[in-house]
């Protein structure tokens, strides 16, 4: 599982945030990262979900 991502430091989350400002620029940046925020709140409330619904299903 660790071996997936590696471990990112201070000087590669910096070079990520200035490729996403030229990719983006910085008018679209905040609404790229509302659109990412939205996403991955969506997939918590939908794990949370299936973990609620499989733990019901178990006590039955």
């Amino acid at each position: 599982m660790f071996g997936l991502l590696p471990n990112l430091g201070m000087p590669e989350l910096i070079l990520i945030l200035v490729l996403a400002l030229i990719i983006f620029g910085p008018g679209k940046l905040p609404e790229v990262g509302k659109a990412i925020g939205k996403g991955i709140r969506e997939f918590k409330t939908a794990l949370n979900a299936d973990k609620k619904d499989t733990v019901k299903e178990e006590v039955d």
